[in-house]
């Protein structure tokens, strides 16, 4: 019962809490990481662990649905050369930058183990960049690409992932294993989206007329498909996503005004909610993890925390302006392969690439590291997931807090 009441306690403070975030103009996300440290350190607190399975089933399908809804088919195609790049190509490329520089700079840390480092912390989190940013007025290009790559590079983070963990156990990396895996989750994921939302368009077209039950289809349907998805050992990610995107055409479609509103409210109401419970979850877990590692670690850790955290947004800066280049010299060519809303600005490169945050997806995947590999403890587990925890909560701090001044200078110098 306790328990109970410390949640109820959590979800009015963090009301609270976004409301003064928006009075004051600092980003919410701030104020409820930095709350939910203070709070995770008060000596009466219970820890309230997080768990990785709770997170995936809980939090993702609903925020990956209602992106995906809400997201523009037609802005998302134009801009799938970027997306694409952003969400598998960078994702990859950021797991083997992170991992040269944990080997290098971190003691006693591996190539499996750095790798495993890396993975974690290579997709970021639009649902953290999205929120920092709203109100700012962010083109309709910038939202689509960062909401579209956050919808697929969480595919790619497991993927990394998986085979780095399997790495630490002796296994071997094969790039044709690990690329044909890579296609059976995203291929297996898209198929059972589209079932899912082939099934779910027949069963709201038969109920249409009642809003109760289409709305209560709405909301099982992302939790189901997830679980569907996952038994068959494929993208719950993806087939979430897929759903969206499918009942988001039939909706427009098909549907009353009437229930489109209704659905909306409750969705904007569910999506807030859990945003906001999910960044003072964050900063609730920095406590219970800072416990877990010696106290004399805790400061060279911090920075090398920092380190990588400047590192990956250094790698996403350079990626993301080579990707302005070659988007500028395709659509100079003469095949013109590439449709001109599809080009990037400086201003929107540089707001992509400073919304890179790392956010609850790398916490969780680091909290679910195993504990043991092969009977034995899984090597430097609680370094590897404090360093994880910080690197997220430097880049929803630094970033989240200098983002809209970034984008407020470009805009006054472009002026």
């Amino acid at each position: 019962m306790e328990n109970y009441s410390i949640i109820l306690i959590i979800l009015a403070l963090m009301t609270g809490l976004s409301a003064w975030a928006d009075k004051i103009k600092l980003p919410s996300p701030v104020i409820l990481l930095t709350a939910g440290v203070a709070i995770g350190f008060l000596p009466f607190m219970p820890e309230i662990e997080l768990q990785p399975e709770i997170v995936f089933l809980i939090f993702l399908p609903p925020l990956l649905y209602d992106a995906a809804f809400n997201i523009s088919f037609h802005s998302f195609k134009t801009n799938i050369n970027t997306i694409g790049t952003l969400a598998v190509g960078l994702v990859f490329l950021t797991t083997c930058g992170i991992a040269v520089i944990a080997r290098y700079t971190i003691p006693d840390m591996n190539w499996p183990l750095a790798f495993v480092l890396g993975a974690i912390l290579s997709a970021t989190d639009a649902v953290a960049a999205i929120s920092i940013t709203k109100g700012l007025g962010l083109s309709h290009n910038t939202t689509t690409i960062l909401e579209g790559e956050s919808l697929v590079n969480d595919a790619s983070a497991l993927v990394a992932y998986q085979f780095a963990v399997a790495a630490v156990s002796g296994v071997a990396f094969v790039f044709w294993k690990a690329s044909v895996t890579f296609l059976v989750l995203i291929g297996g994921g898209f198929l059972v989206g589209l079932i899912s939302s082939r099934i779910l368009g027949i069963l709201l077209r038969a109920v249409r007329r009642n809003s109760m039950a289409a709305l209560s289809f709405t909301l099982v349907a992302p939790f189901s498909t997830y679980l569907i998805a996952e038994e068959f050992h494929v993208s719950g990610v993806i087939a979430v996503v897929i759903l969206g995107l499918g009942i988001s055409r039939l909706s427009a479609l098909k549907f009353p005004e009437t229930i489109r509103q209704q659905s909306k409210a409750i969705w904007d109401m569910i999506v807030f909610l859990l945003n906001s419970f999910i960044f003072i979850l964050i900063g609730l877990e920095f406590p219970i993890v800072a416990r877990a590692i010696p106290a004399d670690r805790i400061l060279p850790y911090i920075g090398y925390a920092l380190l990588i955290a400047i590192a990956a947004l250094l790698l996403r800066m350079v990626r993301v302006f080579l990707q302005k280049t070659n988007l500028d010299r395709a659509f100079s060519s003469k095949r013109r392969r590439i449709n001109e809303a599809a080009l990037l600005t400086f201003e929107e490169s540089l707001v992509i690439s400073w919304s890179g945050i790392r956010g609850i997806v790398s916490l969780a995947i680091a909290i679910g590291l195993p504990r043991t590999i092969d009977g034995l403890p899984f090597p430097m587990r609680a370094d590897i997931i404090f360093i994880a925890t910080v690197v997220v909560i430097f880049t929803i701090i630094g970033q989240g807090l200098s983002l809209p001044w970034i984008y407020k200078w470009v805009k006054v110098k472009e002026a």
